[in-house]
Formats: structure tokens, sequence, C-alpha cells
């Protein structure tokens, strides 16, 4: 059976029942982001549909959240199953009350696809408080270390940091980059970088933000130039790291940086910034809360980079349907219980469905698949490209499985006639439109989706 389905659109979109939903909702919801009003008893697979009948094919995927399509029988059968019955009826306060499912659980599924090199995890419930969690955790081996193994807490520590002063709540930073995008909890936003509308009128922490690399394309005309901005790039990391008012415990980097802009940078890049918080005692943090999960061609996105140690930290959500930071350091484990806890720490009807995710990826060998149909796509995009030099900008993500993007004059108004020509797509940054299939995308959905940007494009 074709994974391929009709694609119409029939209404204005969004269409009328769609606005008449959305106005419902608004008396006691914020609804001023919605796109459409979704039906989702309708969608499947790789398409999407609305309440006013109108179904798209989905390269959006709920802002790259969505792994392996709309209704996947699989996942269904794990939300039917006697285990998430009694994960969703009881659910448990984890680390007082863990289930006698839940070792099998992390083992059998987010564990089997843990990043090389990290085999500890801690689970969350949102990529937010994934950052904010793995911020705690080197800031806590950063004192841990100063205060030197098996040293407890002085009584001014304990005292002070209730007060919220030092020592007990010292001066500490994470360095972040320019561009990027964390999260919206405190710690998480004071480390993004992206957009004004994210952080306007809430504190912030005093840390550092380097420059990301700007590349110019296509990358191979431009190698000198590019190799020079991340060395550059490199050489203020460091001096910020050394020079920064007080010490610098953690660095946090995307792969990808998405919803700044789609913003590459080159494996040597990454290993560059690996030696450096090696050199510095710096916790590395790599945040693949939107990369993870294979949508780069390979599981986790920092596998392209060839580190030559793991990351310190990975931290995840999105596309595994939970959320949390795999680690490899015994001593990023809190050097006392209860330091890295709340009441549920995830949520095991969450891990149950990443669990079924993780087995849907293997079994169908999805990571791979993402990787060839990108090369396919991307061929397309670059023939798009040629027809319209001066809307296909800076295509990127060559050899990023479907993790593609290009610039654009007017992202929104391209994204808007897309929609009403039956296809789901979305913007980052300021003049971006970025492509975020499902791992299930397969190279029979391309004619389809480079015929609507076609039209879109000679429209515009």
């Amino acid at each position: 059976m074709s994974s391929v389905r009709e694609v119409k659109v029939t209404t204005e979109v969004p269409g009328p029942l769609s606005k008449a939903e959305a106005e419902k909702l608004g008396s006691f919801f914020d609804n001023r982001a919605f796109y459409f009003v979704a039906d989702y008893d309708k969608s499947s697979g790789n398409y999407i549909v609305d309440v006013d009948g109108n179904q798209y094919l989905d390269v959006y995927s709920q802002i790259a959240s969505i792994p392996v399509g709309y209704n996947n029988a699989g996942l269904i059968k794990a939300a039917q199953s006697p285990e998430m019955i009694s994960a969703l009826v009881n659910r448990p306060a984890l680390g007082n009350f863990p289930s006698s499912h839940w070792h099998d659980s992390l083992k059998n599924g987010l564990l089997k696809v843990a990043p090389p090199g990290c085999d500890k995890i801690f689970t969350a419930q949102s990529g937010s408080e994934a950052n904010e969690l793995a911020f705690k955790a080197a800031f806590m081996l950063y004192r841990r270390k100063e205060r030197g193994e098996g040293v407890d807490w002085s009584s001014n520590e304990i005292s002070s940091c209730l007060n919220n002063a030092k020592p007990g709540s010292p001066d500490l930073a994470i360095l972040s980059f320019a561009n990027s995008f964390h999260g919206r909890g405190f710690g998480s936003l004071s480390a993004t970088r992206s957009k004004a509308v994210h952080k306007l009128d809430i504190p912030s922490f005093n840390w550092p933000q380097a420059p990301f690399p700007a590349l110019k394309y296509p990358l191979d005309k431009f190698a000198a130039e590019n190799a020079a901005e991340e060395k550059r790039c490199l050489e203020k990391v460091e001096e910020l790291i050394t020079t920064w008012q007080f010490p610098v415990a953690g660095l946090i980097v995307e792969p990808i940086q998405s919803e700044g802009g789609d913003n590459h940078a080159s494996p040597a890049f990454f290993q560059g910034l690996r030696d450096i918080t090696q050199k510095h005692n710096v916790t590395m943090i790599v945040d693949e809360v939107q990369t993870g999960f294979g949508a780069t061609g390979k599981f986790w996105g920092h596998q392209h980079w060839n580190l030559t140690s793991p990351p310190d930290i990975v931290t995840f959500s999105k596309k595994a349907q939970t959320a949390g930071y795999y680690f490899g350091n015994p001593r990023l484990v809190p050097d006392k219980a209860y330091r890295q806890f709340n009441t549920w720490i995830g949520d095991p009807a969450r891990v149950l469905m990443s669990k079924a995710v993780v087995e849907e990826i293997l079994a169908n060998d999805l990571v791979n698949q993402c990787a060839r149909v990108g090369v396919a796509l991307y061929g397309e995009l670059e023939r798009l490209a040629t027809k319209y030099p001066q809307l296909v900008k800076n295509l990127r993500g060559k050899g990023q499985g479907t993790y593609i993007a290009f610039d654009t004059a007017d992202p929104a108004s391209l994204v808007k006639t897309m929609k009403s020509l039956g296809v789901n797509i979305g913007t980052c940054g300021t003049q971006t439109v970025r492509l975020r299939p499902m791992l299930i995308f397969e190279e029979a959905h391309i004619p389809f989706l480079i015929s609507a940007l076609d039209k879109a494009l000679g429209s515009a």
C-alpha cells in the first residue's frame, strides 16, 4: 500500500471551521499563534488534516517533534498496553517510588539508543527542563571539583544559599552562542539568544555569549573564508572562558542552530569546542532537542563531528516524545540525593511511548532512510535554487538527512502559499524556510513537495 495520499485544500487557510474553533478557544486560551485547528483522528503518516477537511503533506511535523507519523500503528499498540494504562493511571513519583517496569522501559528504549560514551540518563518533561537540569549538573560538578572529592558542604554554604548569597549561591556561568535557542525557563532562557520575543521583560543571568560561525554558501566556494570565521569564533570562545568575570562551568551548543535560522558549522569547529572545553575544565552540553532521534541522517546530530571524546551531556526531547539528558561521567550524578529531583522526574507514559518510537526507528531502519531520502531531496532543492536564485538562497543541510533549509525574501508569505497548495512547512530565524519531515518521509513524497515549492516560488 502506497504511503502517498491525496492532498487537497478546498478552503482558505485557516478555513472557516478552524477560525470558529480558534475563536472559541481564544475565550480562555491564547490562540494568537495558531495556523489551523487539526483533526488528528483523520491525520495519518506524513499527512495532517484540519477541521475544514483540508489535507496537507506535513514537512513541519509539530515543530520537528513527530518522529514516525500520525496514528502510527506501533505507537497505538504501545498506548493500549497494560503498562501504559498503569503508567497513566498511577503516575509515580519516580525518584521515590519507581515502578517495576521503569528499569526495563529505560534500558530497552532510551538507553538502547544512547549517544556513544553516555550510559546514564536523567529524564525530564520538556527540552527546556532538560537544559535547565543539565546546567544544574554542570554547576554541581564544578563546585564538587572545587570543594574536593568527599568534602562536605560548610555551614556557611548551607546558610548562605537560602539567602541567594555566596558562597552557597556562587557566581557561575553557562556560555552559549549568538542566535541560539535552548528553551524558555530562567536558565535556558538566559542561554537563548535568538529572538527578543522570548526574552523581553524576563530577568536573566549574567552569562557570556560567543559568536556562532556565519558561514558563506556554497561551502565549497568559501572554504578559506569559512575556516577563518570558525577560527575567529573559537578564539572568542576561549577568550570568554578565560576572561569572564566569574567561572564558566558549562558550554551549551546546538549541532544546528534551529530556531535561530538553521545555522551550521563544520565538524572541525565542534572538535575545536571539545578541545577548548576539555582544556579549561568546562562541561560541554550538546543540545539535541531538535536534532536528535535521526533527523540529520544519524541518530544524534553530534555523531557527524567525529569527536575524540564524547560530549559530557547530551540533552534531548521533541522526536524522542519525552525529554532528559544523557551523560557518562559518574561524577555528574550529584553528591547527595534530592539535588537533581522533582515529583515525577519525567513521565513513565512518555518514556513508554519513546520506547515504541525507538522500536519503530530501529525495525524500519528509519535513520538510514532519512539520510538516503535527504540526498534526493537536497538534489531537487538545488535545482530550484538554480531556477530561483533570488528566492532560494544559502541552501544548506547537505549530508544532514532531511534537516534542510534555505533563505528567502519573504518566508512568511511563502509558507502561507505552501499551505494553500497542500504543504505544511515552517520558518525559523528571520528569513529562513526550514524542512522538518518525519523519519518516515520517502522519495515518493518529494515530487509533490518540489512541485508545490516550484509553484509557490514562481508566484512570489
